[in-house]
């Protein structure tokens, strides 16, 4: 057996994933375990959950696989400090002592997290080459053209490249500082939200706006080629030299200045995501048609923090020279951990990869999960009062409390692996309801109105409510679709009538197939609300007594934890656990 162990750390969103014999065995990000945010020390605690999950020690570890070639990113870094000098010595002064102390010497510093017990080597892959096996190794194609596209990693902003059998090959690449990500963030910071957290809000605000600055931006912002490579006028942005993201020549172009944090939002915020969304969208399509022209595959698999835009991706879908396409869920830096083991294992090992017949992730359940008496154990701890139900009957509770209105904290199985929560440790709630968005947004979720939810439906009664095709996977909430007209669903349906939706196989989710069908059985609806299941600023929750915080401090009427139901009327009122750490998001 060939133990490798991938770990993204130091950057944005820590994360590890172990891998055997080229299949996975578990993966997680940091933050869920130490409840920061976005956590970006070295994932000590996911490390320790993939190797007690695989059964193995830090000695038994044949391969460390690191997710970024550090010199070469410090190389971009001080080539960067020294053409915007003398402005870029602010940023060197900031970064550079933490370069020189520890991420110029990672192999040190990989030593020490996992404790000394590794005497193996270390392997390095680029940036992009991670992200480009994380989207084409775990997928359900054998042949498929990659496109990856994030801020940046080295020098690379986005890449093109083809994938075959146990083989990736990078064919183009377009680099830093012409990044679509850092477009994407800046414009989310001129809007006043928070850079590498606050994109999604953006891309959620952005059908309540008109595009009407798209113009001014292809004209002044980009230089847009017809194969989606750009360049951008660096004279609107300060990413380079600055800690902020854009440059006050920006305020002109956009008729103001940047909105300050948690003011409130104008009509001129709204077109401003309109137009950078519309000006997304059109980059993508451009960048995926030249895939195409490249590589003459009919298929398309993406990976990268842009990936996790899936308005952008469901035009692609739509309008793009593909027949089938797969994102990977964990698009981001976590998902690097993922694919730099698997490139390891297959493209520096050589190994063989099987013909798939299904994606690799299982549903992206791959990360922790409780036992019925150490979730009892966790409760009692808690003075938690609850009620044990077989399966049938815990689903059919279920289903009745959410047509009654109830909003339920579902916790299940293993954890999920990125960003979205997808059953198992999730918030359900009646999408029939018109005033449950609202509800959910102040009373349970507490962040802006705006904010749009996701409906979660079984693969079989999809096409009853959404229009989607025979060969469209929704597994992983990573494309939205148009709700059909005579679906009346309002708290999941966007203004412009889509929705991000999940569909849901019995067998990859048992649980939550089951308290669909339980619920379509009670009220002759398939659709609930699948959301997070974590407040504002909070990671998404990842053991029992999480879940029990997050619940007694949140407007959750219900909880279930495997089999356990726990009900907040019935809840003592001197045994409130601590509140749970939240950070601005």
């Amino acid at each position: 057996m060939t133990n490798i162990l991938g770990i993204s750390a130091f950057y944005h969103d820590s994360a590890a994933c172990l891998v055997r014999d080229g299949a996975i065995v578990a993966a997680a990000e940091e933050e869920r375990f130490t409840r920061k945010k976005h956590d970006s020390a070295f994932p000590a605690h996911a490390v320790a959950y993939c190797l007690a999950e695989g059964g193995v020690q830090g000695s038994d570890l044949d391969l460390v696989v690191f997710y970024e070639k550090p010199l070469l990113k410090f190389d971009r870094l001080l080539e960067t400090y020294l053409a915007y000098a003398p402005a870029g010595f602010k940023l060197a002064k900031l970064g550079l002592p933490l370069w020189i102390r520890q991420r110029l010497h990672l192999p040190r510093e990989l030593d020490r997290g996992l404790g000394g017990q590794y005497r193996g080597r270390y392997v390095f892959t680029e940036h992009h080459e991670a992200h480009a096996a994380s989207a084409f190794y775990p997928s359900p194609f054998e042949e498929a053209a990659i496109l990856t596209m994030d801020g940046v990693g080295e020098w690379a902003t986005a890449s093109i490249g083809h994938g075959r059998g146990g083989k990736i090959e990078l064919l183009r690449e377009l680099h830093f500082p012409h990044s679509l990500g850092l477009l994407y963030s800046a414009l989310t910071y001129f809007v006043g939200f928070k850079v590498n957290s606050g994109e999604y809000k953006l891309m959620g605000l952005a059908p309540h706006g008109q595009p009407i600055y798209r113009e001014r931006m292809l004209r002044e912002l980009i230089e847009l080629k017809d194969d989606g490579s750009f360049r951008l006028n660096l004279s609107y942005f300060a990413y380079g030299y600055d800690d902020v993201m854009t440059s006050p020549k920006m305020n002109a172009l956009l008729d103001g200045p940047p909105r300050a944090p948690e003011s409130p939002i104008t009509q001129r915020e709204q077109d401003i995501a309109a137009s950078i969304q519309s000006l997304t969208e059109l980059v993508v399509l451009r960048m995926a048609a030249h895939a195409h022209e490249l590589t003459g595959s009919k298929r398309l698999v993406l990976a990268g923090g842009v990936a996790l835009n899936c308005v952008a991706n469901a035009r692609v879908r739509r309008e793009g020279p593909f027949t089938e396409m797969w994102v990977q869920p964990g698009a981001g830096d976590s998902g690097a951990a993922l694919g730099c083991a698997l490139f390891a294992w297959h493209q520096l090992l050589e190994k063989p990869r099987p013909a798939p017949a299904s994606d690799a992730l299982r549903g992206t359940y791959l990360g922790p999960k409780y036992s019925q008496a150490e979730v009892q154990r966790e409760l009692d701890q808690s003075g938690a009062r609850f009620t044990r139900y077989d399966e049938a009957a815990l689903c059919s509770r279920v289903a009745a409390l959410l047509a009654e209105g109830h909003v339920v904290g579902h916790f299940a199985g293993r954890m999920e692996f990125g960003p979205r929560a997808l059953g198992n440790r999730s918030i359900l709630a009646d999408p029939r309801s018109p005033d449950m968005q609202a509800r959910l947004n102040a009373k349970i979720k507490f962040r802006e109105s705006f904010r749009p939810f996701a409906p979660v439906v079984t693969r079989e009664d999809a096409s009853r409510y959404f229009e989607v095709g025979p060969n469209d996977a929704n597994d992983y909430m990573q494309f939205t679709v148009p709700v059909r007209d005579d679906a009346t669903l309002p708290a999941v349906t966007h203004v412009d009538r889509s929705a991000r939706v999940q569909t849901v196989d019995r067998k990859c989710n048992p649980r939550l197939h089951g308290i669909l069908e339980a619920w379509k059985a009670h009220t002759g609806n398939a659709v609930l609300v699948n959301t997070s299941f974590n407040v504002r600023g909070e990671p998404i929750v990842a053991s029992p007594s999480d879940a029990y915080r997050c619940f007694m401090h949140s407007g959750l009427d219900a909880l279930v934890i495997e089999n356990f139901l726990l009900l907040k009327s019935e809840q003592p009122a001197d045994r409130l656990p601590p509140a749970p750490q939240t950070e601005p998001d």
